[in-house]
């Protein structure tokens, strides 16, 4: 007879025996089978999670795309680079004016409470008080004024400077098209961050599921053989063995529950999403299309990308900005050497009034014009030791240029390593998990017929939880290296590193507990 056949002669006989154990009392065989429930874990989105009925009604569904949307939107990263292209943008205007003439006007009144006229009109005796004196001639009138009245424009124009003010306006250029790139830099990084948080996020639920899939299979085999115990067809020792099964399962369930809600708290946090808010992923692993696909975004059907050259990277073309700085920086320096020529102008217009306003005609005109070279004869070493720290600071940039062209090319050739690495482990994975689950089917029937044993359900059910985990994580690892690759520009260097360590902090993929032989 099979166990099958024996299973379904026996049924009535153990629901009787176990109603009437519930009617008297559990016994110590009972008392065992009966392990403690899970504890609650509460969820990220601040909901009390039990069991595998972990969620929430008024979760909010978030899509990649809308993850990204709202990064770029409240990220602080992306604002501090914003500000500085207007700082930059900003800087190049500053420049630039030299170019141009500067006016400014001016408007100024004069008081005088005590003059030196006073005093000389008062020696020698008597005033002279004739229209031909001294007191009444013009010049002391306006050099005698109580008030004066200025109305005044003046103006400088820099003729020749050496090169110093073109050398400036290209430090100002290259240091706004740096600025740019570290633009284009910080909202790439902010998306592969996202990215990683998120799909991190989703391998942590997907791994949480299977976890408690794991476990829900081993509740059913210690459900089973706890029936066969109890109507004498196996033993004490199978049963304790499903019962250590099971609840080596459960620290398991609880970890991955917690690896769960911590990724879903750093997804949160990236967007500025209230932790007490509860959100759902709505773009799964399983996937296929993303926001940036293989073929379309990545580069040509062999696999080669498209822009991944050490020269186009945004560190190496920062740092060749740089370069660019240094070396109008000692243009600087050398032109101090040479003369500098200026043209200035004055024009004003002078009022004495005695009691309020002036008329315009009583505004009397004056306007010169200045043209100023300035030479350096002395400055005592100055110059030369500005052309000493100027000539250092380029060759160190170019040495630094030299040195992160190097890193970008290993950079990039470890970029496309890992995307190789991930579609490997994707397409080696794409069956396993099939046919884990299909032998889990059969063991399942087998143990049901009493042709195997427990410890080959446990092994196979083992597999098929590794299997499945390990699907799960090739697919992370494929979607977010596809978007390192694409975003690869842009990005600043040693991404990849940081990249491959982000999945590792979920474990391996056999790390839920296994079977008690």
């Amino acid at each position: 007879m099979t166990y099958l056949s024996m299973y379904r002669a026996v049924a009535p006989a153990a629901a009787a025996v176990l109603c009437a154990a519930l009617a008297a009392g559990a016994s110590p065989l009972d008392a065992r089978a009966q392990a403690p429930a899970i504890p609650p874990t509460v969820a990220a989105g601040g909901a009390i999670r039990t069991g595998m009925n972990a969620g929430s009604a008024t979760a909010r569904p978030l899509t990649l795309d809308e993850a990204l949307r709202l990064a770029e939107e409240r990220s602080e990263g992306v604002r501090i680079a914003r500000a500085g292209v207007l700082r930059a943008r900003g800087q190049q205007y500053q420049a630039r004016s030299q170019y141009l003439p500067q006016f400014n006007g001016a408007v100024s009144f004069v008081k005088t409470l005590q003059s030196q006229f006073d005093a000389l009109s008062k020696l020698g005796g008597a005033p002279d008080t004739s229209a031909s004196s001294l007191a009444n001639s013009p010049i002391a009138r306006i050099f005698a004024a109580r008030q004066t009245l200025t109305l005044g424009i003046n103006g400088q124009w820099n003729l020749f400077a050496g090169g110093r003010i073109l050398a400036a306006n290209r430090i100002a250029a290259a240091s706004r098209r740096s600025a740019e790139i570290g633009l284009a830099s910080a909202r790439a990084s902010l998306q592969l961050q996202v990215t990683e948080a998120y799909y991190d996020a989703a391998l942590a639920g997907q791994l949480s599921t299977i976890a408690d899939s794991a476990l829900a299979q081993s509740e059913r085999t210690l459900a089973q053989v706890t029936l066969a115990k109890n109507v004498g067809n196996t033993s004490e020792f199978e049963l304790l063995r499903a019962q250590v099964t099971r609840d080596n399962q459960r620290p398991a369930v609880i970890q991955r529950r917690t690896q769960r809600d911590l990724a879903l708290l750093r997804l949160k946090q990236l967007l500025d999403i209230p932790a007490d808010d509860s959100i759902t992923l709505a773009s799964a692993l399983s996937d296929t299309t993303s926001l940036f696909t293989f073929a379309a975004d990545i580069g040509a059907a062999d696999g080669t990308p498209a822009d991944t050259g050490a020269g186009e990277r945004a560190q190496v073309r920062q740092v060749a900005e740089a370069v660019k700085v240094q070396q109008n920086q000692f243009r600087i320096a050398r032109a101090q050497r040479l003369p500098g020529l200026a043209l200035s102008t004055q024009y004003g217009r002078i009022a004495y009034p005695g009691s309020g306003l002036p008329a315009w005609d009583q505004y009397y005109p004056n306007w010169t014009v200045t043209a100023t070279l300035s030479v350096p004869l002395f400055t005592g070493g100055r110059i030369t030791g500005d052309e000493m720290v100027a000539r250092a600071n380029l060759t160190e940039a170019r040495e630094n240029y030299q040195q992160t062209r190097e890193l970008a090319a290993l950079d990039s050739r470890a970029a496309i390593a890992d995307l190789e690495q991930a579609l490997a482990a994707w397409k080696a994975s794409s069956g396993t998990s099939e046919q884990a689950a299909r032998a889990y089917r059969i063991a399942e029937v087998r143990y049901k017929e009493g042709i195997s044993t427990q410890l080959e359900l446990s092994e196979s059910r083992l597999l098929l939880e590794q299997a499945a985990a390990n699907r799960a994580s090739a697919a992370r690892n494929l979607k977010v290296a596809q978007v390192r690759l694409a975003l690869i520009r842009d990005l600043p260097l040693g991404t990849v590193t940081q990249g491959a360590a982000g999945a590792a902090g979920f474990g391996g993929a056999g790390s839920s507990g296994g079977g008690a032989g």
